[in-house]
């Protein structure tokens, strides 16, 4: 047991950050007059459990092997989604335990997806929380991403190792100090985010709350129509913007602080992003045009093109309009682009960009040595030469992304799920994107009508694609346990 003492202090300090930050949706239970004070049990249970496990694992070095980094991370994000789930349990909601659990963990995976069925009525501690715990698992994602997994070798994640972070005794202290620098920015962004969305017609309210959803594109509205709900074009166009800077890989941040001014222009990333978001915009503005949308102007076309091509390519999930109802085509559209996601390192989800951009490379490659037999190759991404046994990681992780996707999508299948409700949901799930396609989970549904077991295969499905799937796979492994 005192081989895992760090893991267990670590998860204690987590929840007792989780239970300060319930301080504030308690205070608003007091300034609005709400009847249920389900916050001061939550925040008390919450805190208490934290110290209980700080001061009953407390030790002056604290170490972290391969084994503890593993452990450490799935459970920590398991832990903090299940007494995240508190508030909801005790709220006047009516909400059962898998209900509770679903809504923590589709928020602190920032996933989006929502059984709350009339978020308009709900009470404004729990719309404030439900955006808390996206903005603690949006930044909590950057900071495992750029520290944890690359240490991890999870599917091609090593290729954004931190300087000085290559060993797990190392991760603890370089941890902290990469946690400071990204609470800054994240906050600073945060900040201008909300000052935006107040200046172009939000409350104070809703400009906070969507402020935290917006950069960890977790897509959590305090309205049921989502952004749709202010019919305000301006609002779009800040949420395009800020969602779009949530995206980005937020090392990029750190090496522009630190002097490197040009990062955002050569980054292989961000430019793969940048020829996404502008050939899929097009793609839709031309279809829009075409085919639905001829009753508005082209700015309106483009206006609208963009904000969903956006908000689903990040996985944020924020909408204005059902897309269902555009045609076939968009739906297909959307479903691939929930796929790809967005850049490793920010607050996005899906495969993310770097794995297809070396995955091309490497094809480009294997068909350049047909042409040319004895001509010799190598890839290259971001002036990094990439190894064969690193192309491999990636096409294992790609390859495993989509089997655990078809096994998702059967077992709701199997739980009476109709195929375009199974499979969106699994897509939604596996890539925290939020809305489905369909019906039932679509942009004008939700997910309270769902089997309870359907509702915990989609929360085990947010916590794999959240994790990037090994992260969680591997403590199921007997042979972990034993090495």
């Amino acid at each position: 047991m005192n081989n895992y003492k760090t893991v267990f202090f670590a998860i204690g300090v987590l929840l007792i950050i989780l239970g300060t930050f319930m301080i504030i949706p308690l205070f608003l239970q007091f300034t609005y007059g709400e009847e249920n004070k389900s916050f001061l049990s939550s925040t008390t249970i919450t805190i208490f459990m934290g110290i209980l496990l700080v001061l009953t694992n407390l030790e002056e070095n604290r170490k972290l092997n391969l084994q503890n980094a593993f452990l450490l991370t799935a459970l920590s994000w398991l832990s903090v989604a299940i007494f995240g789930c508190i508030p909801f349990l005790l709220s006047d909601l009516n909400l059962s335990i898998v209900d509770s659990f679903f809504e923590s963990m589709s928020g602190i995976t920032t996933t989006g997806a929502t059984i709350i069925t009339n978020l308009d009525d709900a009470p404004k501690s729990i719309l404030v929380w439900r955006a808390i715990l996206q903005w603690l698992g949006g930044i909590g994602i950057i900071v495992m991403a750029i520290t944890m997994l690359p240490l991890l070798n999870i599917g091609g994640m090593q290729l954004f190792r931190v300087e000085g972070s290559e060993t797990a005794e190392k991760i603890l202290p370089k941890t902290r100090e990469i946690t400071l620098v990204i609470s800054i920015i994240y906050i600073t962004l945060t900040f201008f985010c909300g000052i935006a969305y107040w200046l172009v017609g939000m409350n104070i309210f809703d400009s906070v709350a969507h402020s935290m959803t917006t950069i960890a594109t977790g897509g959590f509205s305090t309205y049921s129509n989502s952004i749709g709900y202010f019919q305000n074009p301006k609002i779009e166009i800040i949420s395009i913007i800020f969602i779009i800077l949530g995206s980005l890989p937020f090392i990029a941040y750190l090496k522009f602080i630190k002097g490197d001014k040009k990062i955002f222009f050569k980054d292989s990333q961000i430019k793969g992003l940048i020829y996404i978001l502008i050939i899929s915009v097009l793609l839709m503005f031309v279809y829009l045009t075409l085919n639905n949308n001829q009753e508005y102007s082209a700015l309106n076309n483009l206006r609208i093109s963009a904000f969903n091509v956006v908000s689903i390519l990040s996985g944020t999930g924020y909408v204005t309009s059902d897309f269902g109802l555009w045609g076939k085509f968009p739906l297909i559209f959307f479903l691939f682009l929930m796929f790809i996601g967005g850049c490793a390192g920010s607050t996005t989800c899906g495969i993310k960009i770097f794995r297809f951009q070396i995955l091309a490379s490497f094809i480009l490659v294997q068909i350049k040595k047909l042409v040319y037999p004895h001509g010799i190759f190598s890839i290259k991404y971001n002036k990094e030469k990439i190894t064969n046994t690193f192309i491999y990681s990636i096409m294992t992780f790609i390859f495993l992304y989509f089997f655990i996707f078809f096994i998702l999508t059967a077992l709701l299948s199997l739980n009476g799920l109709d195929f375009v409700t199974a499979l969106s949901g699994s897509a939604s799930a596996i890539s925290n994107v939020g809305p489905g396609l369909g019906d039932v989970i679509g942009p004008n549904g939700n997910y309270s009508d769902l089997p309870s077991f359907s509702k915990l295969i989609l929360s085990f499905g947010m916590l794999l694609g959240r994790l990037e799937l090994f992260a969680v796979l591997v403590l199921f492994f007997p042979s972990f346990w034993r090495n």
